[in-house]
């Protein structure tokens, strides 16, 4: 029996006004899963084809399509999904968003491809809180098929290009991606906006000080808009605003 994130997030299933679209910049939308609190990113593409980049829980694909729907696509439309690691609130509706847009399988960091391909969550930490987490069934989710094993620094033929940065610690193969033509970044799990900015539950992680470690090559990337897959995006003083939470003390 699969682990359910959404018990810990009464308050998004009262949401029931959210627009299931929300444009972030031009051509790139954030579909609102759960509320704010989990997102699946889409870019658009100039061809009139999406790219999706990740998939919500297991109950998220009906959010996804609304959210297709509501840019005026369908998921025959989406041409490739990429997932930034694998836990079930990302990898969840991945297996259901494959069968119901044709596709072969999906795109994931090749220290993760394997978990996502037998459908289990990359482990986490040794803590007496990670072994609970572990034992509980937490991230488990249907096995999806993997035809795209991604590396760091990789540039995805995505809308204009989507740079591959590798931030591990939240899970061995855990990335972010950065948007060039748009300058926006999405953060993946290496940092949540959930009620302000914050790490992700160190429980959660494979190893939460590398996280931190990792997270900071967020830092020094460039970017006008920063999206995360837990949190509304921001787009005013992104950079600096994520910089200055990697540069307060309590974030070491």
């Amino acid at each position: 029996r699969f682990f359910d994130y959404s018990r810990f997030f009464p308050v998004a299933s009262s949401l029931r006004g959210m627009a299931a679209a929300i444009e972030m910049t031009p051509g790139v939308f954030r579909f609102p899963t759960l509320g704010d609190y989990i997102n699946t990113i889409a870019f658009l593409e100039d061809d009139g084809s999406v790219t999706l980049v990740d998939c919500g829980l297991k109950q998220a694909p009906p959010r996804i399509v609304a959210g297709l729907r509501e840019i005026g696509k369908v998921p025959a439309d989406v041409q490739r999904i990429v997932l930034t690691h694998a836990h079930n609130d990302h990898a969840g509706g991945a297996a259901e968003m494959v069968r119901r847009t044709g596709l072969q399988g999906v795109a994931a960091h090749e220290a993760d491809a394997d978990y996502i391909e037998a459908g289990v969550a990359s482990p986490y930490n040794s803590s007496i809180s990670g072994r609970v987490f572990s034992r509980s069934g937490s991230g488990g989710f249907e096995a999806t098929p993997i035809t795209e094993r991604l590396v760091d620094g990789q540039l995805l033929d995505v809308a204009g290009g989507l740079s591959v940065h590798h931030t591990p610690g939240h899970s061995p193969g855990h990335i972010s991606l950065k948007h060039e033509r748009t300058e926006l970044l999405i953060t993946g799990d290496a940092i949540f906006n959930m009620v302000g900015m914050t790490w992700p539950f160190s429980a959660t992680c494979t190893d939460h000080k590398l996280n931190r470690k990792s997270a900071h090559v967020l830092g020094e990337l460039h970017y006008d808009v920063v999206a995360f897959t837990h949190g509304p995006h921001i787009s005013t003083n992104a950079r600096e605003t994520v910089r200055g939470f990697l540069k307060r003390k309590d974030a070491w």
